[in-house]
């Protein structure tokens, strides 16, 4: 082997730890701290707007049992652009200026009852501002809310093992199974 070959070898063989590296570190899982965009009260403040969309029923628990708050923080923080971020943190003060305008007191201090009426009549705004709203203009903070915490609980392994029927070594597909009213849909794996 002359020297321009044992340079070249050394260099792809540099190039390829240096790669495998990187491929290495791309791979980890990411922090899930997002205290740089949430505070630990907001978070707790999602499961509690998520436990109202998704309670506890007598079959299955409901979305504070699968910690859907921290879900919604990291996917903001991940995922959702600046604009978005801003209209989602927005989100906080204007659920709470609700609550205080209807019943004078906070959301979290709201009974499940005067909770939930407060988050169908949300519910009923943002499905109005969606049908009115410009093409370009960004989806109500409620909507975001609501789509997170269907997210994260039905993705959260309490949502999937407990609330739908899940089977983890599925058999052959079968799409004419027997669905009697009432019965929970199921999980995919």
């Amino acid at each position: 082997m002359n020297r321009r070959e044992a340079i070249a070898a050394v260099a792809w063989l540099m190039g390829g730890t240096l790669v495998s590296a990187d491929l290495l570190v791309s791979c980890t899982t990411k922090s899930k701290d997002v205290s740089d965009l949430f505070k630990p009260e907001q978070i707790t403040f999602l499961n509690e707007v998520a436990d109202t969309i998704l309670p506890t029923t007598k079959s299955s628990p409901g979305a504070k049992a699968a910690n859907v708050g921290e879900f919604m923080a990291v996917m903001v923080r991940d995922c959702y652009t600046p604009a978005d971020q801003k209209v989602f943190m927005e989100g906080f003060s204007k659920l709470n200026k609700a609550s205080d305008d209807k019943y004078n007191k906070d959301f979290t201090e709201l009974n499940p009852k005067q909770r939930t009426t407060l988050l169908t009549a949300l519910d009923a705004e943002q499905k109005e501002h969606q049908r009115t709203k410009a093409a370009d203009a960004p989806n109500h903070y409620f909507r975001m809310m609501k789509e997170l915490s269907l997210l994260g609980y039905f993705s959260s392994e309490v949502g999937a093992t407990q609330a739908l029927r899940y089977d983890p070594v599925p058999g052959r597909y079968d799409g004419c199974m027997p669905y009697k009213k009432g019965d929970r849909a199921w999980a995919t794996s």
